[in-house]
């Protein structure tokens, strides 16, 4: 047992000495997640900027300017004609808004004011939507002007100071557009808004699953070398190589794991001390899954490039059926198909415990099911490693 904990020991320096696997291990998922990040911004709001030629200058045409700046996700990007133009003809822009001159003058004077829409096609999908939130605002503000002139209108044989008209009935448009009398509330059914924990937990057991899985290269070469046959010429017996070789790769994807876990905890902040080590769990039994997994798949290649193949196909199904990259609705085909990946079970595991949706008691069958697929990998893997080409 001693001497295959210092295999174990001495393939985990030689891994934390290597910049190679240590980029792979580490570097590759956390670019994978920021760019994942980056384009979907974290979270479900549209976002997009709004191209505006403010040709009226005229405070009806600031308001909707400011209107249009306060929606969420809305950024405003003021041009002049001339640059609206070119960048419409060299295709950098798919829609801009003019407002016209006299546009405020019109509203002023109780007349009809119309906006300009100029685009290239259709406006593309984000202009499509950008104008319709533009019409939603413009149509909100001719509300406002219909009521104080109907409010006007009917007080127009009363005492009543036009200016007292339009304060009284601003007030009351500002309180209804604050608490309106029908709200919308959003109910999520069969997805996550919540990027983070919806991707990161699929992210870190993924590149751990081929991580290890493509560990199993090594072994390969090492038995066609000669290296493991030199290793048995010590007191180490075959059994001792194997679970050294075992415990290595554990331990690879446990560091591999906590690293990542604890740089997640920096940058979101959503462990507690508590938490944290509910994950840390998860990443050693999922850790040994996958480590018996890449025990089974070094035993049965025969060469470098068949191991890596193995591992690479193996690997790329487990994330497919795991839903890493999308979330898959339960109770569907390919949520009972997915039963059979280990990612599913890493990915809801972790998922759990970062969510704070429960405790480490909560992912108790993800755990069992796990530290099975360990155990069964480790009987097999046992019975048909090979420290010799065609050996025992």
């Amino acid at each position: 047992m001693k001497r295959a904990l210092y295999v174990a020991l001495n393939e985990v320096r030689l891994y934390i000495r290597d910049k190679g696997d240590l980029a792979f291990g580490m570097l590759l998922p956390i670019v994978t997640f920021a760019l994942m990040y980056g384009a979907f911004g974290g979270h479900t709001l549209f976002e997009a900027t709004a191209p505006i030629v403010d040709e009226d200058g005229g405070p009806y045409a600031a308001r909707l300017v400011a209107q249009l700046e306060a929606v969420p996700g809305i950024d405003i990007d003021r041009l002049t004609a001339a640059q609206a133009d070119t960048r419409l003809e060299r295709s950098d822009l798919q829609l801009v808004l003019y407002i016209p001159a006299g546009f405020s003058d019109a509203l002023a004077a109780g007349e009809p004011a119309q906006l300009v829409f100029r685009q290239r096609g259709n406006g593309g999908q984000e202009g499509q939507i950008l104008a319709s939130i533009i019409r939603g605002v413009a149509g909100d503000i001719d509300r406002e002007f219909r009521v104080h002139r109907q409010v006007a209108a009917g007080l127009a044989g009363a005492a009543v100071p036009a200016d007292r008209i339009a304060v009284t009935v601003q007030e009351l448009l500002d309180r209804e557009r604050r608490q309106p009398a029908v709200a919308v509330a959003e109910e999520v059914v069969g997805g996550s808004p919540d990027f983070i924990n919806q991707f990161l937990p699929g992210i870190v057991v993924m590149y751990v699953l081929f991580s290890l899985t493509l560990s199993a290269r090594v072994i390969v070469e090492e038995r066609k070398r000669g290296t493991l046959e030199r290793l048995l010429t010590t007191r180490l017996s075959v059994g001792g190589l194997y679970f050294g070789k075992f415990m290595s790769s554990v331990f690879r994807g446990f560091i591999q794991t906590f690293i990542l876990l604890g740089l997640s905890y920096i940058v979101f902040r959503f462990f507690t001390p508590v938490s944290f080590l509910a994950a840390l769990v998860v990443a050693f039994v999922f850790a040994a899954a996958a480590a018996a997994l890449g025990m089974i798949i070094a035993s049965i290649a025969r060469s470098e490039d068949g191991a890596a193949w193995i591992g690479v196909v193996f690997t790329m199904t487990m994330v497919m059926l795991g839903g890493t990259f999308f979330q898959v609705a339960e109770g569907s085909v390919l949520d009972t198909i997915g039963k059979i990946s280990i990612i599913t079970y890493g990915r809801e595991a972790l998922g759990t415990i970062i969510a704070g949706s429960g405790t480490l008691g909560d992912t108790v069958f993800q755990l069992t099911v796990l530290a099975g697929v360990a155990v069964v990998g480790l009987v097999i893997s046992r019975l048909i490693f090979r420290a010799v080409p065609g050996g025992k």
